[in-house]
């Protein structure tokens, strides 16, 4: 029994890594917007992927307010984390949210319509856009791929550090 001690220890280390992975803001508001944010983009890359814009467009104009509220708040984050850099952070999140979600999507191939086409139908089912964060949160639609809240740019690259303190004009 002892030997397979340390190969149950790898392999219970490797089962835990998703657990490990998993991406948390420090506030549960940042947390929810980027939660919606990644359904919105998944339900659109399916909808490319699928052919299925009918149910994309009824989705956004269902949820038109609270996706609207959502890309505004996640605009605000960027501008906050990133300044002067916000609008191409932002670009290139979006960018890398977008590719995380459709190489996921190439895994499943020719299932990827029947497979995740339900979700259009469940999140069209949901009573209000204040259902979304908690819908979007069971799913777990974030790429392993992409950082966020965690003190890292969307690429991996560390966020920088907070402009020195201007000195003291002198009179």
């Amino acid at each position: 029994m002892r030997r397979y001690l340390p190969a149950l220890a790898i392999l219970g280390a490797i089962a835990a890594q998703p657990a490990l992975a998993q991406k948390h803001c420090a506030l549960p508001a940042d947390q929810a917007a980027f939660e919606v944010h990644a359904l919105n983009t998944h339900l659109r890359v399916l909808a490319i992927g699928c052919a299925d814009d009918a149910r994309y467009a009824a989705f956004v104009r269902k949820f038109q307010p609270d996706l609207s509220a959502n890309e505004k708040y996640v605009t605000a984050w960027f501008k906050r984390r990133y300044g002067g850099r916000a609008q191409f952070e932002q670009d290139k999140f979006v960018t890398e949210m977008s590719n995380g979600i459709s190489d996921g999507h190439t895994v499943l191939g020719g299932d990827l319509c029947l497979h995740d086409g339900l979700m259009f139908t469940e999140a069209m089912a949901l009573r209000s856009g204040a259902d979304l964060a908690s819908y979007a949160a069971a799913k777990d639609l974030i790429p392993p791929t992409v950082e966020i809240c965690n003190g890292q740019q969307a690429g991996g690259a560390k966020a920088p550090a907070k402009p020195a303190a201007k000195p003291a004009a002198k009179h």
